[in-house]
């Protein structure tokens, strides 16, 4: 345990974890990209001097992937058979997209992230109908084949409601889909209610880019396995040449060949997660966003209606972005709107600063 760790309970909220993190700006964009924590940057270096000497243990990572795939597991609440370990959400879903009959359903959340839609959109057959995200649940019919939703809205931080969509979907044998990048990390979830799920580990998981993770039924969902490459063997060094026979019998054999150092770098970020609960760091994130969303409101800004969610996003704000960048204030422009995300290395001396910035308009 980490003696640096602080408390957040009182009126000035420091970061969860100071000794874990050296940013040098105030960095209020972790719905882009999260910050990586200082063990991973050690595990990084550590892993690439493993690589470069040939040393013991520099073609075989597959433990360290496994250990991601654990982690995330615990995280979401699935066993690690239920995980599938990968790169790309945008992979995912398409091998999601692949596996539906022609003629298929697939209902989608207006302005939702691309990576998550597109793939539906750009297999021939299927059908893409998209509706307001508070219309989700009711829109769902007897010809709908899947539910596609990412349970916090990049754009704006809007929280779906996942439990409203889950029953509607249940009613008429539809499969649900649900992207938890915005969301793994600072929201509970719960995977083992959803067919699918997938999320990338850069954002609030605060691990590299390349990491990705899909979660499917204990039948696998009824998934084709369209890229099984050598890794998805049952025991993937004996089935190396050749077709890969036995495809494992778990969400393993829909895993990619990894970026390894990726995986590497996750792992310091998914134990921080387990160390402090997704519970505090939750409670620690959200109190930030009201103090910006109460913030803003007195500058004369009205926020995107988000309860509840560690993503704030301001309308009407123009060029915030930039002049932000130039005082040391990282944040986002998406969808015409400025975009601040507040994690468990931030403080209330952030969310104040931000505000000092806006406020001279």
């Amino acid at each position: 345990m980490d003696g640096m760790i602080a408390s957040a309970d009182s009126g000035g909220m420091d970061s969860l974890a100071p000794s874990r993190f050296a940013p040098e700006t105030v960095y209020l964009n972790t719905a882009a990209t999260g910050l990586l924590p200082a063990p991973a940057v050690a595990a990084l270096s550590e892993a690439v001097g493993v690589l470069a000497a040939g040393a013991p243990g520099n073609v075989d990572f597959s433990a360290t992937v496994d250990a991601a795939r654990s982690a995330y597991a615990r995280l979401v609440g699935v066993p690690a058979a239920r995980v599938a370990a990968g790169g790309s959400v945008a992979v995912y879903c398409g091998l999601i997209a692949q596996s539906l009959p022609t003629g298929a359903e697939v209902l989608v959340a207006e302005g939702d992230f691309a990576s998550l839609v597109n793939p539906f959109h750009t297999r021939p057959g299927l059908r893409v109908r998209t509706v307001p995200l508070e219309r989700l649940a009711e829109e769902v019919r007897p010809d709908t084949a899947l539910v596609a939703v990412s349970a916090v809205q990049s754009a704006d931080g809007r929280i779906a409601g996942l439990g409203a969509i889950g029953a509607a979907a249940r009613a008429y044998g539809a499969r649900t889909l649900v992207d938890v990048s915005q969301a793994a990390g600072w929201f509970p979830l719960d995977a083992a209610a959803h067919d699918f799920t997938v999320g990338v580990g850069y954002k609030w998981l605060m691990g590299p880019r390349g990491v990705a993770f899909l979660t499917v039924p204990e039948d696998l969902g009824g998934l084709t396995p369209v890229f099984a490459g050598w890794v998805t063997g049952e025991d993937p060094w004996l089935t190396c040449y050749g077709k890969v026979e036995p495809l494992a019998g778990t969400a393993r054999r829909f895993d990619e060949n990894v970026a390894v150092l990726s995986y590497v770098g996750a792992l310091p970020g998914l134990a921080l997660i387990e160390e402090l609960g997704v519970e505090r760091i939750g409670a620690h994130d959200r109190a930030l966003a009201d103090r910006f969303r109460a913030g803003v409101v007195e500058l004369g800004f009205t926020p995107v209606p988000a309860e509840g969610s560690a993503i704030v996003a301001v309308p009407g704000v123009r060029g915030a972005a930039e002049r932000s960048a130039a005082a040391g204030v990282q944040v986002s422009a998406r969808a015409g709107k400025l975009r601040a995300a507040f994690h468990l290395y931030n403080s209330t001396a952030d969310v104040d600063r931000l505000l000092e910035v806006l406020a001279r308009r």
